[in-house]
């Protein structure tokens, strides 16, 4: 389907029709401007229940806890699945798959819950914090009147996110492009070597990385260099900051391998082509395509598979998106506060933050009782005092 914004998704019922309160449901998420991924996200978990409910010949605002239970099972052995959107065999019994799955039903009860939907109301419970019990983050803003939970919750076992080790990504950088210091120039894809040290000294999205125009760069002038994210609903490839705007200060030698490639676009007749620079994409079509229009993430991810073939020691399932895990497992390593690394990402809530990357700080700590015998003796030298 698609729209005056682009492609977005609806749920079709069995008769053809649009099932009505699901679509009601993503036109409020698409007004309160959910990313188009989140979109079509929501929409197949919800297609997949409306099936459900269509073969058991049941209401939707007829359902209880006995029903989203089923459904769970019935998502794990793929057995829903199978009639609406294939799925890989891998994916059926993932507990993320189905949690993803579910966290779009139980938005959608959440919606129709606000809208006086009296069997979305019974799927949320009002839970008060008790005296004495471990608070969540800003538990203290609900305190008194309680927060409403899902009585239904789908646990997902915390897996390490996977990291690129520095002799990895120096391998990939060097493959990439290389100074010719006889000649003073870069032989190779310059371009390609700046997005990925861009990427690894940032930590941003690939989509955000992407979206970057020229004003978007600060150059360091006497200042520290910054990248601005900015949050904008017109790339020609839906691209956009997915938490909106952010400060991002880089060091001297990102920004100056920027400023060569500037020059280097230039050589390629970019500002002869260009009518406004400001405003142009900073990576963009060289070869392909149309020329200085912006690079396609899909362009970014098959450039990324043939360099696999070329660069030995690359992990063979690595991501652009490992970069930013490794820039925050960097970072946590190295001392910088939890906080801090959350505003960087650009994470709207720090929770995300610990939840994603609390196993770093944990496996540090844990670290350090790993030598007990100087654990020990510390213990006797206080005795001794």
């Amino acid at each position: 389907m698609a729209t005056g914004a682009g492609p977005t998704w609806t749920v079709v019922a069995g008769d053809y029709r649009v099932a009505e309160p699901v679509e009601q449901y993503l036109e409020y998420l698409r007004g309160t401007d959910r990313s188009p991924n989140t979109i079509k996200s929501y929409a197949r978990g919800l297609a997949l229940w409306w099936s459900f409910l269509e073969r058991r010949s049941q209401a939707w605002d007829a359902v209880g806890v006995t029903e989203l239970g089923t459904f769970i099972g019935q998502l794990r052995r793929g057995g829903v699945a199978e009639e609406v959107v294939p799925l890989r065999a891998a994916e059926r019994a993932a507990d993320a798959t189905v949690a993803s799955r579910m966290r779009a039903v139980l938005g959608f009860y959440r919606y129709q819950a606000a809208r006086g939907v009296e069997v979305a109301g019974r799927l949320y419970e009002t839970v008060h914090a008790r005296s004495g019990s471990y608070l969540p983050f800003l538990e203290h803003v609900a305190r008194k009147h309680g927060r409403r939970s899902s009585v239904v919750k789908v646990r997902v076992r915390a897996k390490p996110v996977p990291v690129i080790l520095p002799g990895q990504m120096t391998s990939l950088r060097e493959s990439e492009a290389t100074w010719d210091a006889a000649g003073a120039v870069w032989s190779g894809e310059l371009r390609y070597r700046l997005l990925w040290t861009l990427l690894e000294e940032t930590g941003l999205r690939l989509g955000e990385a992407l979206g970057l125009r020229h004003r978007d760069w600060k150059t360091g002038t006497g200042t520290t260099a910054q990248v601005e994210v900015v949050h904008r609903e017109d790339h020609p490839h839906g691209l956009r900051a997915k938490s909106g705007h952010r400060r991002v200060f880089v060091g001297s030698m990102l920004d100056r391998l920027y400023g060569d490639w500037v020059w280097a676009l230039c050589e390629f007749g970019a500002d002869v082509e260009l009518d406004d620079w400001d405003d142009a994409y900073i990576f963009c079509n060289l070869h392909r395509g149309r020329r200085f229009a912006p690079l396609r993430a899909e362009s970014v991810y098959k450039h990324l598979a043939a360099r696999k073939q070329h660069v030995p020691g690359l992990p063979p399932d690595m991501t652009p998106h490992w970069y930013r895990h490794t820039h925050a497992t960097a970072l946590l390593l190295s001392g910088v506060p939890m906080h801090v690394v959350s505003r960087r990402l650009g994470h709207a809530d720090i929770q995300t933050t610990i939840n994603t990357y609390a196993h770093v700080t944990e496996d540090a700590e844990l670290r350090a009782c790993a030598d007990w015998q100087k654990i020990t003796q510390a213990w006797g030298c206080r005795h001794e005092s």
